[in-house]
């Protein structure tokens, strides 16, 4: 078995309280969760509201589809206009290590 994830550090666009924040986070991570299948929260930065941090996990039994999820999220992600992907970070585990 495979694991995948990837973080992202997202700059928001012209939000100005965490209730604004959350109104672009929520569909983010509802759309990618339905999306592309895979487990979606918001991990870093919960009490500042111009940066979110995005954690993505995915399992299967092959390396190289983990791979094909995560780059066709992380694709999704930069495309997105209401946010600035800052940074991503992928790791990789595999239970037989």
């Amino acid at each position: 078995m495979w694991v995948g994830t990837i973080e992202f550090d997202l700059l928001l666009g012209d939000v100005a309280s965490l209730k604004q924040k959350r109104a672009v986070v929520r569909p983010i991570v509802a759309d990618l969760r339905r999306t592309f299948d895979v487990a979606v929260a918001e991990t870093e930065n919960q009490d500042l509201y111009r940066r979110a941090g995005i954690g993505i996990a995915v399992v299967a039994g092959d390396n190289a589809h983990v791979i094909d999820v995560l780059d066709r999220v992380e694709d999704a992600m930069a495309r997105r206009p209401e946010v600035e992907l800052l940074a991503s970070h992928r790791a990789f585990f595999n239970t037989h290590d």
